[in-house]
C-alpha cells in the first residue's frame, strides 16, 4: 500500500469519526498519530535519539 493509498483510507476514517462526534474524531487522530510514530521507529525510518536530543551528544 503506498503513501496516496494509505492517506486516502485514513482520510476516510477520520471523516467517518468527525460525522459522529468531535471527542470521536480527535480520539480517531491521536491513536492515528501514535499509529505513525511506532510504525516509523519499527521501519526504522525515526530514530528517537535525534528526536529526543539524544544520540550523537555520547
Amino acid at each position: 500500500m503506498n503513501a496516496t493509498q494509505t492517506g486516502i483510507i485514513a482520510g476516510l476514517v477520520l471523516g467517518l469519526a468527525a460525522s459522529q462526534s468531535f471527542t470521536a474524531f480527535l480520539i480517531t487522530l491521536a491513536v492515528g498519530v501514535i499509529g505513525l510514530v511506532v510504525g516509523r521507529v519499527l521501519d526504522g525510518e525515526l530514530d528517537l535519539g535525534d528526536v529526543f536530543g539524544r544520540g550523537r551528544d555520547r
